[in-house]
């Protein structure tokens, strides 16, 4: 059994457990999948979560019992990711996708909402576009989007991303570590939030080497700009509900990406959660849960 340094994590991993997930683009890879039942009712659908780079479903651990009220959670650690599995080897948007997939599968989700946050923005277009092309079949009732760098040309990428992206495509021969790998976390909050704790994600990452792996794992900005058309399309074109959820203070993905996503489909709703940056669901909870509860219930 794993000796945390953070005490919430040794909680977090005791609410969950692994799927073997598989795709043909995965391969079988164990995956850390967290399944909360509704706590009262589950009068609303399932909610199904997707984190982003280079941190794990943990960004929602304090908000999962809230969110569990009227409808079953699930969250899911990518590949690569947290406590699943994380192989040396390519990671692609099509792998995550089909973990999420396999998952969804495995846990008879035929119905569903989709929260994402950052990476997660991407394989959920990639998800849609599947869907799209009658390739997933299942019901996508409503989605929330949470700063991600879906106009890749818009980004303002760290100095540490344009680092990890000049390396080459393989396992580093050492990795940042928690303290360094934390300090960059907090670097992407707004100001008025760097005193929040990013311990825990940091350490969350660096177990099983996947510090080292931050070379491989980031390779999805390559894949955005390459295929944005397909990913960002769909994000625009998929006809369920979509909600826009942002922290205006992003230093990577700004507030103007969140414009931009509006303006290409008018229908959909924008809520600036104020005095947050690309973590708001950390920064600022509260405003991020009223948010979520306003779009999704």
């Amino acid at each position: 059994m794993t000796t945390w340094m953070h005490p919430e994590i040794g909680d977090w991993e005791a609410r969950g457990r692994r799927v073997a997930a598989s795709g043909p683009t995965l391969g079988d890879v164990d995956v850390f999948v967290v399944d909360a039942p509704a706590r009262t009712s589950e009068e609303l659908e399932p909610l199904v979560v997707v984190h982003g780079f280079p941190t794990s479903s943990f960004d929602f651990a304090h908000l999962v019992d809230q969110l569990s009220d009227r409808r079953r959670v699930v969250l899911v650690d990518l590949p690569g990711f947290g406590l699943s599995d994380k192989p040396d080897a390519p990671y692609r948007v099509a792998g995550s996708a089909d973990a999420v997939a396999s998952v969804c599968d495995q846990l008879g989700l035929r119905r569903f909402a989709l929260l994402s946050h950052d990476m997660g923005d991407t394989v959920v277009g990639e998800l849609l576009a599947r869907q799209l092309d009658g390739d997933w079949d299942v019901d996508v009732t409503r989605r929330v989007v949470t700063n991600g760098s879906i106009y890749i040309e818009m980004a303002h990428l760290t100095d540490g991303q344009l680092m990890l992206l000049s390396m080459p495509d393989e396992r580093a021969a050492r990795g940042p570590g928690p303290e360094l790998l934390a300090a960059s976390l907090v670097a992407t909050l707004a100001p008025a939030h760097a005193d929040v704790d990013m311990s825990a994600h940091a350490e969350l990452q660096c177990h099983l080497g996947g510090d080292r792996l931050l070379p491989r794992i980031i390779r999805y900005i390559e894949e955005r700009r390459a295929d944005e058309a397909r990913f960002t399309g769909a994000i625009e074109a998929h006809p369920s509900d979509l909600h826009v959820v942002w922290g205006p203070e992003d230093p990577i993905a700004v507030a103007a990406m969140a414009d931009r996503l509006v303006a290409a489909r008018p229908d959909a709703t924008l809520t600036w959660i104020e005095g947050a940056g690309h973590y708001p669901q950390l920064e600022e909870p509260r405003s991020y849960l009223e948010a979520l509860r306003a779009a999704i219930g």
